[in-house]
Formats: C-alpha cells, structure tokens, sequence
C-alpha cells in the first residue's frame, strides 16, 4: 500500500473508495446498449466527411460519450461518500440530506456543478432547507458545490415569488470550503486533488484484466462489412426501401 500523506482519511480508505468509485464504472458496452437512444447515421455521416475522420474514430467517441454519462453519477458516489470515513460526526445519508453532522447540526445537499439545479429544484431545495431550520433553530444548512464558480462561503440568495430570501444558516459553499470545515484544513481538497491521479493508478493497476469491452465494432461489421451501410441499417431498417439500401 503506497502512502498518500493525506491527515484527514487514512490511506486504506482513501484506495478503498477509490476503488468502489472505479469499479462502478461502466466497462461494456454492446450493439443493443449503443444504440438504445437510436444513433443517427445522418450525423456521423456528416461529421466524418466535414472532420476527415475515420468511422471506428467516430463510434469510438460516440461510445466514450455513453459510458461518460453513464459515469457522471459514479463521481457523485465518490464525492458525497468519501465523507464517511472524515469521522468527527460526518455521515452520509441513502435519503433526505446528503451528508450530515448531528453533533454539529449541519445539513448538505450535495450538487456536482453550480448549473445542475433550475429554478424549481433551487427553490424545492431552498424550502427543505427552511423546513429544517424551522424544526431545528440550531441548524445550518449547506449547499455544497463541487464545481462552483467561486470559492465561497456565503448565504444562499433565492427568488421565491419574485421577492429575494435569505437566512444566514442556509448557505452556499464551494467543495474546497466545506473541506476546510470538516478537516479543518485550509488546502485539504487541492491535497486530496494531488493524490489523486496517484490513488486511480494505484487502483487500476491492482484490478486484474482489460477493463474496457466493447462489441460494438464487431456486431456492426456483423451486419455488414460496410460500417457505414451497418450504421443506416441499424437506425432505418424498418423504412422504406431499407432492405435494398446501397452504399
């Protein structure tokens, strides 16, 4: 086990969640999967004429693409979950508030990027927040962003019926800063990003065979040796004069 030197998780944990983060990652794919949304051929017809790129480049690309949406909730996992093992009272929630301290009366909702929420999950949010300070004057309640466009700390502002609302226990905060409030470390989350492509290394060097699979190429050319034939066959087999298609 390499050392990460970082005070607020030990090292096990550190690999450990790493390597849940990872192994809940989308690894395979198939035709069925590719092309449950319907591919357009028109369009990659175009971007690989327009671009000068090679059709298995494009479906390629395509593929990453599927598997990164599929994977942007595993690196929610990973930053709301990685909280349970800071100890001191922080613990992470499978329903209501994401991650919360009792001891301290702290309540989160965790958000990957400032943008995810419009106006209605804000306000929604907002007003879950104020139920909780209703039934608990103690509380303080966070809106953690990982992705902000500040560093920040500040009370959270929302338009409820055209009027501006704020309380001071319900509050906006940038990820570096709500680091800083459970470790007590100013630079914990930039000391935990600097470890981190080490830890990923670490992790996917001590998973045993290929990760990534996919048979898409293969049950396209199955279908005809012509990819790009496959492709309009794939999405527009079922129209008119399909089954004679040519090209």
């Amino acid at each position: 086990m390499n050392s990460y030197n970082l005070n607020f998780i030990s090292d096990i944990d550190l690999f450990n969640h790493v390597k849940e983060t990872v192994l809940k990652y989308r690894f395979k794919i198939d035709l069925k999967e590719f092309n449950k949304n319907l591919i357009d051929p028109i369009k990659l017809t175009f971007d690989s004429k327009v671009y000068k790129k090679e059709l298995k480049s494009l479906i390629d690309d395509e593929i990453m693409r599927q598997i990164d949406k599929s994977n942007t909730n595993r690196i929610g996992y990973f930053h709301q979950n990685i909280f349970k093992f800071f100890g001191n009272g922080w613990s992470v929630l499978e329903s209501g508030f994401d991650i919360v301290n009792e001891d301290l009366k702290i309540f989160v909702e965790m958000k990957n990027k400032h943008n995810t929420m419009n106006s209605s999950s804000s306000q929604k949010t907002y007003m879950n927040m104020q139920n909780k300070i209703l039934k608990e004057p103690k509380a303080t309640c966070y809106l953690v962003e990982v992705i902000a466009k500040n560093s920040q700390n500040s009370v959270w502002i929302v338009s409820l019926n055209g009027q501006s609302i704020s309380d001071d226990r319900i509050r906006r905060v940038s990820i570096d800063k709500f680091y800083e409030i459970v470790t007590g470390e100013k630079e914990a989350f930039k000391n935990l990003c600097e470890v981190l492509p080490k830890v990923i290394d670490d992790v996917v060097n001590s998973i045993q065979g290929e990760i990534m699979q996919s048979s898409v190429f293969e049950e396209l050319q199955n279908i005809s040796p012509n990819i790009l034939k496959s492709l309009y066959l794939l999405s527009f087999s079922k129209y008119e004069g399909f089954e004679r298609f040519e090209i």
